[in-house]
Order: C-alpha cells, then sequence, then structure tokens
C-alpha cells in the first residue's frame, strides 16, 4: 500500500463564483485538483479530504448546515476516501487527520486545495512540522485578491508569495503536469 497521501483542503462550494467567497482561478485549480485525485487513485495513494466548517452558525464562510460547506462537485469524495472536519485553517488542529496518517503509515503527503496563504500555508507547514514529506501542487490551489493597510494585493502576488516560501522552506512545490508526469 501507498505511503502517501493526497489532502484535499477545504474545496468547497462558498469558493466558487456562485458561493460567498469566490476565489480566483477556483475553477482551474479545481480540474487540477481532480486531476491530481484521479492519478492519486490509480497510484492506490490514500485521499483525505478535508472540509471547513465554522464554529459560528451566522459565519459568512462556510456556516453550518449550508450548501457552502458542501465539497466541489468534481473533487467530491468517494467510497474509501477519509473526509475530515476542521473548524481552523491548519487542518491538524484538532481534528484526527494526524492519527488517520500515522495509522495509514503515510510518510509522504501531498496538499491542494484552498485558500492558498491560509489553510494550504497553515496545513503544509503543519505537515512539514509534524515530519512528513511535503509537496504542495500550487495549480491545483487558489486564493483571492488581499488588502493589506491601503494595497490591494493581487491574488497571483499573494499565491506566488506563499508557494515561495513553502518551497523555500517546507518542501517541494509542483505543478500538477509535473506531479502527474
Amino acid at each position: 500500500m501507498s505511503k502517501r497521501a493526497v489532502i484535499i483542503v477545504d474545496l468547497q462550494k462558498d469558493y466558487l463564483a456562485s458561493g460567498s467567497f469566490a476565489l480566483t482561478g477556483i475553477d482551474a485549480a479545481t480540474e487540477n485538483a481532480a486531476r491530481v485525485i484521479a492519478a492519486a487513485r490509480g497510484r492506490g495513494d490514500r485521499i483525505v479530504h478535508v472540509h471547513h466548517v465554522s464554529k459560528e452558525a451566522d459565519s459568512p464562510l462556510f456556516a453550518p448546515n449550508t450548501d457552502g460547506i458542501d465539497p466541489i462537485p468534481a473533487v467530491k469524495p468517494e467510497a474509501g476516501d477519509t473526509v475530515v472536519i476542521k473548524n481552523y485553517p491548519n487542518s491538524f488542529r484538532d481534528t484526527v487527520l494526524q492519527e488517520t496518517l500515522k495509522a495509514g503509515g503515510i510518510e509522504e503527503v501531498v496538499v491542494i486545495g484552498a485558500m492558498s496563504d491560509v489553510c494550504i500555508d497553515a496545513t503544509a507547514r503543519a505537515a512539514a512540522d509534524l515530519g512528513y514529506d511535503l509537496t504542495v501542487v500550487h495549480d491545483a490551489c487558489a486564493t483571492r485578491d488581499k488588502a493589506f493597510g491601503d494595497s490591494v494585493v493581487p491574488a497571483a502576488q499573494v499565491h506566488a508569495t506563499i508557494m515561495s516560501a513553502l518551497e523555500f522552506g517546507y518542501g517541494k512545490v509542483t505543478t500538477t503536469a509535473e506531479f502527474l508526469g
């Protein structure tokens, strides 16, 4: 059995153009994520979906019991996949993710999903800190423009900054084509 797990973080309907918090490039990222997941299934890798559910019922993002918390159909869990529910950006915080990976003998994790600068960043850094061999497939991730002071930072720049930091200090950052090749 494979010692690799693909962790799909927060690819949920709230991030779609029709959702409450649309991300730049979410459609392309989801298509790439679906390709990564299909290849991983074919190799026998463990597939772990992490879904964010807010603790606050009136949250503008991932509110409990709303359609926004549902997975994007192209990357929805299938029989045999693991689903982990989280309430924080770090997918390992107060979840069963670490225990699930350890029980499966996982040594390598591949992280994909959203948002690049929040949950992907937090999850990837935690995975590396916990000793996993980390790969982030950056074009299977998405974010949105961010504000800092009086500046608006374009999504592409936000994404590139986070990916460069992850590649510098935490693991491998690659494209879908490179990952599949």
